[in-house]
């Protein structure tokens, strides 16, 4: 089988993700000094997603999750699957890349054609103009992906752009949830879904890279599978989780 055959059959993996992240430094283990001040034990980095390896495995993870959903509101509505319509949003910049592969692998896996757009740091002046790239969103629910939602600031950030262009936000997929505490008792993304009213789901999250930690997938590599880094990620995890 070639790797362009293996891609295609290759079903989204937490585990190998995670893998594939360390690999390639995406996912580190060590010491990291947060903007909170906060020293965490293992760092994401999604600007290092730039092979299409691991690009591919990302967008199908967010292609596997969005489908799912799209059959949750299929079964609750009784309505036909041409009937539902997926539109899909990446804020800029790392936001782009992959709202795009997500588009990509949802055709290409499950069937579905969804829209995508993307919105600009800086409003064009000229040519057809705005900060909204793609998709038309007006008057449509849209779901948006992105990396990490550390503080929340920047999701907010994009819903008002959303707004404004006269779209909801359907949900909001991310590729990792720290559920780590923010200032209050809660993590950042428990206090979008409270606030935003929508649901936020993760492809991977911390207690999957303890799990990581805790089994033999590490054993390919030693400095991916250590006693004591499990044992600071474990203890991270009791001290600021949610």
């Amino acid at each position: 089988m070639t790797n362009a055959q293996h891609a295609q059959n290759v079903s989204f993996s937490s585990h190998q993700f995670i893998q594939l992240a360390l690999d390639n430094q995406v996912l580190k283990f060590g010491e990291f000094v947060l903007k909170s001040g906060r020293i965490s034990p293992y760092f994401f980095n999604a600007g290092l997603l730039a092979t299409g390896e691991m690009l591919s495995l990302l967008a199908r993870g967010y292609a596997d999750a969005l489908a799912a959903e799209m059959a949750e509101q299929i079964d609750a509505s009784n309505n036909d699957a041409e009937q539902q319509e997926l539109v899909i949003f990446g804020a800029a910049y790392k936001g782009i890349p992959f709202v795009a592969a997500t588009a990509q692998a949802l055709w290409l896996h499950h069937g579905i054609n969804a829209k995508w757009g993307y919105n600009r740091k800086e409003a064009k002046t000229h040519g057809e103009g705005g900060n909204l790239v793609g998709a038309d969103v007006s008057g449509k629910a849209v779901w948006v992906l992105d990396d990490v939602i550390t503080a929340g600031t920047a999701m907010r950030e994009v819903v008002e752009i959303l707004e404004q262009a006269g779209a909801s936000v359907a949900g909001i997929i991310v590729a990792l949830d720290r559920k780590e505490k923010g200032q209050s008792d809660y993590s950042a993304i428990q206090e979008l879904v409270v606030t935003l009213k929508v649901p936020v789901r993760a492809l991977v999250n911390i207690d999957d890279l303890i799990s990581y930690l805790a089994d033999d997938h590490g054993t390919q590599n030693g400095q991916h599978k250590d006693a004591t880094q499990l044992a600071k990620m474990q203890h991270y995890r009791e001290q600021y989780g949610v």
